[in-house]
């Protein structure tokens, strides 16, 4: 029961880095923009967030048993998992780097599992078939999307943006910030709303995980009368752990995460409404389709390279692609890197006598 409590701290610890550091990417550009001020876009962002994550439980569920064996999987596995992800995501918050807080749970989360399953390659579900005959597996949900969605991105965002530059192009640019600065409030809104249907899910999916093993090893069995809301025979995901995922992540957003903001909203590229609206509106569709799907995809590599490829569109060397390419760095290293952290944290562990 205690280390089940330590896991669910940690989950919740992870989720609240989460909406700060993730959140961060959804209201960049509406910030950036200067049609909400900061105050205000995370307000916004913090209720959309939290209506969002109580949208399905599709993400969930790749995370917490599509991924790796759960018969490998014990609570130290899902500490050490997020113990990974949140060093990862504390270093990059600190360089504002917009890395991905989805990839670092799921590199934590493999890694330990291989330290779980002493090496065994085969504990990580690389291509299978789920229930519904659907493709499932660190192939088509992870390694897949983790290319074609930031090439959604960029070239989604470079074609929306291509298609408004002909619409408004006999437009005063007074009427064209005008117009947009109002319906980038709608694309924000849409923005957050989608960052709260798949993040929130991930951490979602790993509670749910910690519930079905604690209850499996009978980690539960001498708890309290009043934890029988613990014990779960099969993988599901209760409704508790949907609204304190929601509520936590909502108070992540909250907080705000200003070093990521000014990368993405400033730094990167200069944005007007009409470039913030086409690349929230790019990220949110892609975002939204892939929680549809059940698949775990990074709203940072969506948003950054929809502002790239908006950023593109305007001027190509409008995008400081030195600034892009540090971004990229930390994409190629967040999987191998938290999944290296993940695998050590569970040695370390198991050389203390928790397994």
């Amino acid at each position: 029961m205690t280390i089940f409590l330590i896991v669910l701290l940690t989950a919740l610890v992870f989720e609240y880095i989460n909406g700060f550091h993730d959140a961060a990417n959804a209201i960049a550009t509406v910030v950036s923009t200067k049609v909400l001020t900061p105050r205000q876009a995370i307000a916004m962002a913090a209720f959309f967030n939290l209506l969002g994550a109580l949208m399905g439980t599709a993400v969930a569920s790749t995370i917490g048993k599509g991924l790796v064996d759960t018969n490998y999987v014990s609570m130290t596995t899902i500490f050490s998992a997020l113990f990974g992800a949140i060093v990862w995501n504390l270093l990059t918050w600190w360089l504002g780097l917009p890395s991905s807080s989805s990839h670092a749970l799921i590199g934590g989360l493999c890694g330990a599992a291989l330290a779980s399953a002493d090496g065994n390659w085969a504990v990580l579900k690389w291509a299978t078939v789920d229930a519904k005959g659907a493709a499932a597996g660190l192939w088509p949900k992870v390694v897949l999307p983790m290319v074609s969605s930031p090439l959604a991105g960029f070239f989604g965002g470079a074609f929306l943006m291509f298609l408004l530059l002909l619409i408004v192009r006999h437009l005063t640019p007074r009427t064209v910030n005008g117009w947009f600065g109002k319906l980038q409030l709608v694309s924000a809104a849409f923005m957050g709303h989608s960052h709260g249907s798949n993040d929130a899910q991930k951490t979602m999916g790993i509670i749910a995980l910690a519930l079905f093993t604690g209850t499996k090893s009978g980690a539960f069995d001498h708890a309290p009368a009043w934890a029988v809301f613990l014990r779960t025979p099969e993988f599901h995901i209760d409704r508790w752990v949907m609204l304190t995922c929601a509520a936590v992540m909502a108070a992540g957003t909250a907080a705000g995460g200003w070093r990521i903001i000014r990368t993405m909203g400033h730094k990167m590229v200069k944005l007007q409404p009409v470039h913030g609206f086409a690349a929230e509106t790019t990220a949110a569709i892609i975002i939204h389709a892939a929680s549809t799907l059940g698949i775990p995809v990074s709203t940072t590599h969506c948003i950054s390279t929809s502002i790239m490829g908006v950023g593109a569109m305007k001027r190509f060397g409008a995008v400081k692609w030195g600034v892009v390419e540090r971004i990229v760095w930390a994409w190629v290293l967040t999987l191998p890197v938290t999944g290296l952290i993940g695998f050590l944290m569970m040695v370390f562990c198991r050389s203390l006598g928790y397994n």
